[in-house]
């Protein structure tokens, strides 16, 4: 027990040490690790709530509307298309956020599960970043799964469309990371509602998902270029199209940076709630 509390009185650095050093730690795979073994339970429901949910967008909005607006579609691209990628990254989008809020959050309140991990030697920025990797994780599944739907569909155009695996781990980690910041204020369930409608559904629609972000008016457009998915969509676009730019980095980068800092923040909120 002693041990315990001297260890919970360290966790005080994590204020100090930012989340990069917690990127490569093996405590941070043991996090994740336990996650993915107790995700096995309901894998299978997951896996089916990936697939559906994209190819009812696909059927509703891509090949409905798609058909309405011709075949000329986007800037010459089909509208079906056109949407497949941004169908993409929205769908690891909401897999990660769901996964370090509603599964988070019950990991941290009602389960305790975090109070358990805490005294051990695992630290808070681990821990945050643990749980964060899983959401990565399932995230990259997600981006597999979509990746088949729409190539099956004949909606990829290039081979570069397999790195949308690899952009689906990347997405999942900087919006799992800001999930988990929300996570870490939310004093019960119910404080999601306003992340997913004032956070999550104004950037699912003004992204660039549905329509060139360009046809926005000016004001909107620099909303747009300032929000994180408005840079994944660019990403998975430009690998399903095969169109590469040095732009890509820059969206990799923002991402990323996106990511560490949510995670940072995360860390720092998560110390204050769970270690007085």
């Amino acid at each position: 027990m002693k041990k315990g509390c001297e260890h919970l009185k360290n966790e005080a650095l994590a204020l100090a040490i930012p989340s990069i050093f917690a990127l490569f730690s093996p405590f941070t795979f043991a996090v994740t690790y336990r996650n993915l073994r107790v995700w096995r339970t309901y894998l299978w429901a997951s896996l089916i709530g990936n697939l559906g949910e994209p190819l009812l967008y696909l059927a509703a909005i891509g090949f409905g509307i798609g058909s309405l607006i011709g075949e000329n579609g986007v800037y010459g691209i089909p509208y079906d298309v056109f949407l497949a990628p941004g169908i993409l990254v929205s769908t690891c989008m909401y897999t990660a956020t769901f996964e370090t809020t509603f599964g988070s959050f019950t990991r941290m309140k009602p389960q305790k599960t975090f109070d358990a991990i805490l005294v051990t030697p695992v630290n808070i920025a681990e821990l945050a970043t643990g749980e964060v990797y899983s959401s990565a994780m399932k995230s990259g599944l997600g981006a597999l799964i979509v990746l088949c739907v729409i190539s099956a569909f004949g909606l990829v155009k290039s081979p570069l469309a397999i790195l949308t695996i690899p952009l689906g781990f990347l997405v999942g980690y900087a919006f799992g990371a800001l999930g988990l910041v929300f996570t870490a204020i939310a004093p019960d369930y119910s404080f999601f509602n306003y992340f997913f409608t004032l956070v999550m559904a104004p950037m699912f629609l003004l992204s660039g998902i549905f329509f060139p972000v360009s046809v926005l008016p000016e004001w909107a457009q620099i909303l747009a270029n300032i929000l994180p998915l408005t840079h994944a969509v660019n990403i998975s676009r430009s690998l399903c199209l095969g169109t590469l730019s040095f732009d890509l980095l820059i969206h990799v980068f923002v991402l990323f940076l996106g990511g560490l800092v949510s995670t940072h923040v995360a860390s720092v909120l998560l110390l204050r709630r769970l270690i007085p």
